[in-house]
């Protein structure tokens, strides 16, 4: 359905913004926020880059003009807050009238008292009149959608020498912080993804990126009030807010109050530059009002939506003329000349939302305090008015029932200390209030040791601790479609065991507020050997140091590692550098030799499976299609790991000689989806039939492994798919490894139906392996245990696959090549 529009007033002229607000004067000693900017070292000249071509800025200009505004103006303060994944700087630059040192300790105090003390902060007259209201403005986080970064500089430009009394009224009450390029190697390369291959605007719930973590640190640190984050391209331009389903653990009525009237601010502002007709480009969209589904802000997997779980009214603006992809290779004076009807629109929107800040600073800032005092109070959502501004229909409205606290439990009950402490320490880095019990207590009936955290959803980010560690919800019958992934618990599936306490429990805490989770490390006395349970990546990564350093590890039958027990300094070694707990081994474990070359895993799969195995502490070995047909060597690896980039209509006769060669010398496979299946049938590996289930199904699964599984007998209860597979018709020497549940969906979406639905599924195997006669291993996955870098209690399942699928006959596994033991028994560390 289309929304109708509602008439909406005119905005504040530039020159009349001064009117609008009414601050009191702080004082000043002359010194201000912007006065020492330090100065940025210039990088070098870089004559491809891919924005020469627009007309736009390369990345190598933008630090001498921010030193050059810096030097030439007190209102402008640059900073570099990270890194990106090739090393170049990520530049943060704040406008704002100039603050002396007790200035800008005062607004420090006063940021702080809205999360620490919302309550108070709420009744704090001289916060209503003295808090400079943060702005954040992204931009370029896609690499190839350019302009906003081109639009943020004209911004700090114009406004950091302006004698216009509203801009000098407005700087005066506000902070504007704009990240003038998210992802500068894609900028330079013209890359959608960073240097890692990363989608960073995919990541930042989990934030596995160095640009994600840096973004996620300011946003963090500023706590804006209001959010825009510029893309490209969808013409007409597109403003949020978002079509339903929204984010559950938004304090949606409050945001929508701002979003929708700055969304038509934003549209007006566009409209008034009069583009159209020759330029190409169509009337705005806002998807709240003009979509019926599908461009959803439930995920906070997006800068917006990750940045209203802290309290920012956050918009998407996608700006309208295509210059990426197949059009870069238009004639250069019309991709220059898109370029510049986008950055014209895209500084449009920022001067509306910079205007719709000072006219409504009262109330948006009371707003966003609101969001806070009504979570450290553990107050329950209030619904949205349905009929507001002629949009808000029922599909918007609805809240969340939040729980009392969660449990991260420490000692004999956690399934995985090394899980734990991960997830402890992401709840900190994401402003998450985290306490770690001193005594033994008892919560809703069941009692905790000491050390165990808790987490008090009565605080102030309770949208983010729910979104990190809730289960998520079924949207399967709320909406046809969803734009992305519809579950992420990383509750259920970093590996940790988490336990949800109602709301109707009191709760009742002696304990300490963390800055980071304890060291989980331990090793057991024993002279029997030691056992990695391999149910982690730490564990994954403690095997990969083992076999670098030649201690002579084994695979036991259920799929953990036993360590000797002559090498105790080895054993001690990975239970200090990863943190893992190492248990006596029994008097008779006795497992299959894992060679050295284990930790090196031929991959054909996406550039973020490559980076989970880095992360497991494996050495990837690229494989693909071309490298195949190339006269790759297969002889010195052990396993192959086969989800993406290789077809076997394409190979060549060598190249399908080689693999036929690899397995047939007892090399293993491990395949996921279509792509791994189809080379498992191929190469005649596992007697299975592989079915598709619905391409847009994705989310948290519930599954059954097998015990006795080597793959999968530490997995969790949980899963993740994204356009899943199953396997039937299993031979007689395939096992099931591990089967979806009855009702499988926990969070996400996936319709039902008997064609790859949800009730075809129920029961069926999305884990399978076997061995072939001839002895060769093979593991076939239709779950996506490596997905983004997300689920990263799934990660340990692979990497039991390529070390069982590889143990066996695997090219260079001969125990004799097992380092003697006389150089190792040295007491050597790391």
């Amino acid at each position: 359905m289309t929304r109708a529009r509602r008439p909406m007033r005119a905005v504040a002229t530039a020159t009349a913004l001064g009117a609008a607000i009414a601050l009191a004067p702080l004082p000043s000693s002359g010194a201000g926020l912007a006065a020492h900017p330090g100065s940025l070292d210039e990088p070098a000249v870089e004559e491809q880059d891919a924005s020469l071509r627009l007309g736009l800025a390369a990345y190598h200009d933008l630090h001498p003009m921010l030193n050059d505004l810096a030097q030439s103006s007190d209102r402008v303060s640059v900073e570099v807050i990270g890194s990106s994944a090739q090393g170049r700087d990520l530049l943060l630059v704040t406008l704002t009238a100039p603050e002396s040192t007790a200035q800008t300790h005062q607004q420090d105090r006063m940021r702080e008292l809205i999360t620490d003390r919302p309550a108070r902060a709420a009744r704090d007259q001289a916060l209503a009149r003295n808090y400079k209201v943060p702005i954040f403005v992204n931009a370029n986080i896609h690499g190839n959608e350019w302009e906003g970064t081109d639009a943020a500089l004209r911004l700090v430009e114009d406004y950091a020498t302006s004698d216009d009394p509203g801009v000098e009224a407005f700087l005066a009450s506000t902070r504007i912080h704009l990240l003038l390029s998210a992802n500068p190697d894609g900028r330079v390369e013209g890359d959608r993804r960073n240097a890692h291959g990363f989608d960073l605007n995919r990541d930042l719930i989990t934030a596995t990126q160095p640009e994600t973590v840096a973004l996620r640190e300011a946003l963090i640190r500023t706590q804006p009030a209001l959010v825009v984050d510029l893309h490209g391209y969808v013409n007409g331009t597109l403003v949020e807010p978002t079509t339903p389903p929204h984010g559950d653990n938004y304090e949606f009525d409050l945001l929508v109050r701002h979003s929708y009237p700055l969304a038509v601010e934003v549209e007006r502002a566009i409209e008034e530059l009069a583009p159209g007709g020759t330029d190409g480009v169509r009337p705005v969209q806002i998807p709240l009002r003009d979509w019926e589904q599908g461009w959803d802000g439930w995920p906070p997997i997006f800068v917006p939506q990750y940045a209203a779980l802290h309290g920012a009214v956050a918009h998407t603006v996608e700006l309208p003329l295509r210059v990426n992809g197949s059009s870069y290779d238009l004639p250069e004076d019309e991709l220059r000349r898109r370029a510049s009807v986008n950055t014209d629109i895209a500084r449009a929107a920022l001067t509306a939302t910079v205007e719709y800040a000072v006219e409504h600073r009262t109330e948006l800032l009371a707003d966003h305090i609101e969001i806070f005092r009504r979570a450290a109070a553990g107050e329950r959502q209030r619904p949205v008015e349905e009929g507001l501004f002629g949009v808000i229909g029922p599909e918007d409205v609805y809240t969340t029932d939040f729980p009392r606290a969660y449990v991260i439990p420490a000692g004999e009950g956690q399934r995985s200390a090394p899980a734990a402490a991960r997830l402890v320490d992401h709840l900190v880095a994401n402003d998450v209030e985290v306490t770690r019990l001193g005594l033994d207590t008892s919560i809703a009936g069941r009692s905790y040791p000491a050390g165990s955290y808790v987490v008090d959803l009565h605080q102030a980010k309770r949208a983010v601790a729910n979104a990190i560690l809730g289960r998520g919800a079924d949207l399967t019958d709320r909406v046809e479609a969803m734009y992305d992934i519809s579950g992420w618990s990383l509750g259920q599936l970093w590996g940790a065991d988490v336990v949800t306490v109602p709301e109707r429990y009191p709760l009742r805490l002696v304990g300490t507020e963390v800055e980071s989770a304890d060291p989980t490390g331990d090793l057991a006395e024993s002279s029997t050997g030691w056992v990695l349970p391999m149910a982690d990546p730490a564990d994954v990564q403690a095997v990969s140091t083992l076999l670098g350093q030649g201690i002579p590890v084994e695979l036991l039958a259920d799929g953990s590692v036993l360590v000797p027990y002559r090498y105790p300094w080895a054993a001690g070694n990975v239970t200090e550098v990863h943190g893992v707990i190492l248990e006596q081994a029994p008097a008779d474990a006795a497992g299959e030799p894992l060679a050295p070359s284990a930790r090196v895993v031929g991959v054909a799969g996406t550039a973020e499976e490559r980076w989970a195995f880095a992360e497991m502490g494996l050495t990837v070995e690229p494989i693909s299609t071309r490298s195949l047909n190339a006269g790759l060597d297969l002889s010195g690896l052990d396993a192959l790991y086969v989800s993406s980039g290789m077809s076997w209509r394409e190979l060549g006769p060598g190249a399908r000689a080689e693999l036929r060669a690899f397995v047939e010398a007892g090399g293993g496979f491990v395949g996921r989806g279509s792509v791994g299946a189809e080379i498992n049938d191929a190469l005649d590996l596992l007697d299975v039939a592989v079915v598709p289930g619905r391409a847009d199904a994705n989310g948290v699964v519930r599954v059954a492994s097998d015990p006795a599984s080597p793959v999968t007998s530490a997995a969790t209860e949980h899963t993740f798919v994204y356009s899943p597979y199953w396997f039937t018709r299993l031979g007689p020497d395939v096992r099931a490894d591990q089967r979806l549940t009855a009702d499988p969906l926990v969070s996400g979406h996936w319709a039902g139906g008997t064609d790859g639905g949800q009730e075809a599924a129920v029961g069926q195997a999305l884990v399978v392996s076997g061995e072939t006669a001839a002895g060769t291993r093979a593991v076939l996955f239709g779950s996506e245990p490596l997905f983004r870098a997300h689920p990263k209690g799934q990660y340990a399942l692979v990497g039991r696959a390529v070390l069982w699928a590889g143990s066996e006959g695997a090219p260079g596994t001969d125990q004799a090549e097992a380092a003697d033991e006389s150089d190792l028994d040295d007491g050597r560390g790391l």
